[in-house]
């Protein structure tokens, strides 16, 4: 008799954002960006400890500070896809993870965000784990409706 195969712990995350998809796409992989939205509420990520090398092969690097106790958790991760605009993947190095985010345009304003996680180490299948990147997502959405409250205010016509 054949032992059934393990199942692969998954996650699917998505959401609609109010903002082109060349613009996700570079918030994704400019650290200058990263650093305003990156990690859960309560957790900030100092651009100086950010790395991206967006290309197949390339780094992502990341450590995510801890806003109560100033904790630090550096996250590593290879990149597997670079597909701009649309598509994004990586295996981080210490858990095995696989993520693959899929940017899709709806129009020349939003844009469909499908994050896929495989192999998900068993604590980031928690009700709380899965909260806090819903968390993540809130931010980048705070960070996104801020670059076009900036945009705006320098296209709007003198006075």
């Amino acid at each position: 008799m054949t032992e059934p195969a393990p199942t692969r712990r998954e996650l699917h995350i998505e959401r609609v954002f109010d903002a082109p998809r060349d613009l996700l796409f570079q918030c994704l992989t400019d650290p200058a960006h990263l650093a305003h939205f990156w990690g859960p509420t309560g957790t900030s990520t100092p651009l100086e400890t950010i790395t991206v090398d967006p290309r197949p092969g390339g780094v992502l690097e990341t450590v995510m500070v801890n806003a109560t106790d100033g904790t630090g958790y550096r996250s590593r991760a290879v990149f597997d896809v670079v597909d701009a605009p649309e598509t994004l993947a990586w295996t981080e190095i210490e858990s095995g993870m696989h993520i693959t985010i899929r940017l899709t345009a709806l129009d020349e304003h939003r844009t469909h965000v499908h994050v896929h996680q495989l192999d998900v180490p068993e604590a980031g299948m928690t009700a709380r784990a899965r909260a806090g990147f819903l968390t993540a997502l809130d931010r980048f959405d705070d960070y996104l409706a801020h670059l076009r409250s900036t945009k705006d205010d320098h296209d709007a016509p003198d006075r």
